[in-house]
């Protein structure tokens, strides 16, 4: 007997014999840093790989695997506060060139799952990199258009309905609300602490675990949408072909 006929969601937990050798793979991307006095350090990684499960979960092809999470990311502006631990842009790129070089061996397609904003220069270059010597590899970001900065309303949300036991309530401060593209100047000359004491970019008042589930089903919905199109950019991005 070799174990399970199908091999299950997660990777991690799959026996060798039961890895479809052209299976789509999903790899979250997240980050170990501050989201304010009230969210946990692995806030981008939680929701990254929640995220990439449901989308396994509704891709009507498959099964996808979910490979376990890249952790650590780009977060050097948040590096003024304890706990944020960054490996900086060029180590990131070397992860995700040498972890899609090595899944190529035998998966069909690999799917980058992005959580933190700063991780975007590492998987642009790694990804278009990985595209030239012809691996089907691409990205996409787990944004919401209307979702604020940093650790405000739209992230405290999703944790509220994701990871409730996590978000210490009573910590939950308003940053500085002032739109993201104004701050980004100062943001990337002086690091987060220098916009905001707190560590927040935004406000988590009236945040909600009712709003997280509809934030976290939006993001879910456009991520089906754009790994079942398959088109990419330039920068191996994945694109909304609706749009």
């Amino acid at each position: 007997m070799r174990g399970k006929d199908l091999a299950g969601r997660d990777l991690a937990d799959a026996v060798w014999p039961s890895v479809r050798p052209d299976a789509l793979v999903l790899v979250p991307v997240g980050s170990t840093e501050q989201h304010g006095p009230h969210l946990p350090l692995s806030t981008d990684t939680v929701i990254a790989q929640a995220v990439a499960e449901r989308t396994a979960d509704a891709l009507p092809v498959g099964p996808p695997l979910v490979a376990p999470a890249i952790a650590y990311g780009a977060s050097g502006e948040h590096a003024d506060f304890p706990g944020t631990v960054s490996m900086g842009h060029d180590a990131l790129r070397i992860v995700i060139i040498e972890a899609v070089r090595s899944l190529s061996l035998w998966a069909g397609r690999v799917v980058f799952v992005n959580g933190h904003g700063g991780n975007t220069v590492a998987l642009d270059a790694a990804v278009g990199r990985l595209r030239a010597e012809g691996h089907d590899v691409a990205w996409i970001g787990c944004g919401v258009p209307y979702g604020d900065a940093h650790a405000g309303f739209t992230e405290t949300s999703v944790m509220l309905h994701l990871a409730p036991d996590l978000v210490v309530r009573s910590g939950a401060v308003a940053g500085n609300t002032r739109p993201l593209a104004e701050l980004m100047p100062e943001l990337v000359a002086h690091g987060v602490r220098a916009v905001s004491p707190s560590g927040v970019l935004g406000d988590p008042a009236g945040a909600s675990a009712e709003e997280g589930r509809e934030i976290v089903r939006a993001m879910t919905a456009s991520i089906v949408r754009r790994v079942g199109a398959g088109l990419v950019d330039s920068r191996g991005r994945l694109l909304d072909p609706g749009r």
